[in-house]
């Protein structure tokens, strides 16, 4: 990864051909590097390089676009290096909100709800790009509750078994039904997505998962990692259509991506999602 960084570097940057490069870290759907404190690379780990080359021009183009609608600072693409399928954009200030959290989480939502206002009625003029970028992710709640009865098999192994009677119930319970509507959505909006200095969110970023989808998917890793009473916080100012985000659909989500994350961090060895997620489940099925 390293020689294909430095290759990239010295056909769109040469001045930051030699400067140092520092590994971020992996998620499940890019590995991403800081090279010389002001720059970050990432790459798809999709196996396949067309598929790479394809994730990093259509984020390239999607990132542009969401600038245009954002209320919050998003990356900016400096250059997409086709050999390599690697997208470079100017690192933004802050950290990581996951790992730096905030005395009073209470004190974002009035900056996320104009966030997520600006988002998710991006499309309803008619003439937007994101509408070309952006695939339709229209998973039925039967699916995710799917995904997260196979992801309860493998997180039960560190729940404390005073705490699986309430997932076992919710994972017995029917799913909601079909959303209200889809709009625009980051669709992986967590913590490790935000970035924050002091009190105030820096930029978000992150969206590989970025779809037309149901608007409460990006309120439900908000009530999973800020917890319920930040979300209806969020909601009283939201400009979008409340209704489609009701505290039932976004606790489920928010269920489901819960258990999913303690499953990856059990399976993977990433220790974080699944301390984070054992820290957070008393909230989030309360």
């Amino acid at each position: 990864m390293h020689d294909d960084i430095r290759a990239a570097l010295a056909r769109h940057l040469p001045g930051h051909a030699d400067a140092p490069v520092v590994p971020l870290g992996a998620g499940l759907d890019n590995v991403a590097y800081e090279v010389g404190g002001d720059l970050v690379l990432r790459r798809s780990r999709d196996e396949d390089p067309g598929e790479r080359l394809a994730a990093a021009r259509r984020e390239a183009a999607l990132l542009t676009a969401v600038a245009a609608v954002s209320s919050l600072p998003v990356p900016e693409p400096v250059f997409v290096d086709e050999p390599t399928a690697l997208i470079a954009y100017r690192k933004l200030p802050g950290a990581p909100l996951h790992l730096n959290p905030v005395a009073d989480p209470a004190a974002l939502a009035a900056d996320l709800a104009e966030f997520l206002s600006g988002l998710h009625t991006a499309l309803d003029d008619g003439d937007s790009p994101l509408s070309a970028l952006a695939e339709v992710d229209d998973t039925p709640g039967e699916e995710w509750l799917t995904d997260a009865k196979a992801s309860y098999e493998t997180a039960a192994a560190v729940i404390a078994p005073a705490d699986r009677g309430r997932v076992e119930a919710f994972l017995a319970a029917p799913p909601p039904g079909p959303p209200r509507r889809l709009t625009f959505c980051h669709n992986d909006l967590g913590a490790e997505h935000l970035l924050v200095d002091g009190a105030s969110i820096t930029g978000v970023i992150d969206w590989t998962d970025a779809a037309i989808a149901d608007p409460a998917v990006d309120l439900s890793r908000l009530y999973r990692d800020l917890g319920p009473d930040v979300v209806e916080r969020v909601v009283a100012r939201y400009g979008g259509d409340a209704d489609a985000v009701g505290p039932e659909r976004v606790a489920f989500y928010a269920r489901c991506a819960l258990l999913e994350d303690i499953a990856y961090g059990v399976e993977s060895g990433a220790e974080e999602y699944a301390r984070l997620g054992l820290a957070h489940l008393d909230r989030t099925f309360g």
